[in-house]
């Protein structure tokens, strides 16, 4: 069984994970805490972006094709060499657009 190195860069924090493994099982098993939800690639919880390295994740639907080498659903992906991850980042097609003042422009009450 070949096991790579994971080590995510912003908690100065490693692991090794298997390539028959998720990294978040991985995370999980050692008790690493890692933000997820559905478990199943759909809602980019988990997603991090991959500083160094590859993965495999088939079944992650939440990215488009120019995104999967870019970023990793951590739920999903299995590492295919040695990764550094950088977690919290998104993929911009999913960043929050910046909230508008709904009454911005408006006139005052007098």
């Amino acid at each position: 069984m070949t096991e790579h190195t994971v080590e995510f860069v912003e908690r100065d924090t490693r692991l090794k994970v298997a390539e028959t493994e998720t990294i978040l099982s991985r995370c999980l098993e050692e008790g690493i805490i890692n933000e997820y939800s559905c478990r199943v690639g759909m809602c980019l919880a988990c997603c991090a972006e991959i500083v160094e390295g590859s993965v495999t994740q088939p079944a992650a639907r939440g990215l488009t094709e120019d995104e999967e080498g870019s970023y990793a659903l951590t739920c999903m992906a299995r590492p295919l060499s040695d990764l550094k991850l950088r977690l919290g980042v998104y993929p911009q097609s999913i960043e929050p657009e910046p909230i508008r003042d709904p009454l911005a422009g408006m006139p005052a009450d007098d």
